[in-house]
């Protein structure tokens, strides 16, 4: 990058510079799904604050959602995936349950 693409305006959320300094979104990949998927479960654990207020909140019920939407994309995509794809899935679903369940436990 040249030094004027340098001094420019951050890129909007969500978005990142590519090699010609342009604001674009990143490559989608199956692990960045995964990924955008535990985050979104982790806010709902109130484990992540709202960007824009800093609120915590737990709905457990949407974390659940998302463990189930994992557990299914997982299924539907058995025999389709690599090694690694594999293994994310796994650790994320481990992770998230193992988490959900604590977070259960608190609320009784």
């Amino acid at each position: 990058m040249n030094g004027k693409q340098q001094d420019c305006k951050p890129c909007p959320e969500g978005r990142i510079r590519n090699e010609s300094g342009r604001c674009v979104m990143p490559e989608v990949t199956f692990a960045g799904f995964i990924l955008s998927l535990n985050t979104t479960a982790l806010y709902h654990l109130g484990e992540l604050s709202h960007p824009e207020t800093s609120e915590k909140i737990i709905d457990l019920e949407m974390v659940k959602h998302v463990i189930d939407t994992i557990t299914l994309l997982r299924d539907k995509t058995n025999g389709n995936l690599d090694k690694e794809e594999n293994e994310l899935i796994a650790n994320v679903l481990f992770d998230l349950k193992l988490r959900y369940v604590n977070a259960s436990k608190k609320s009784v």
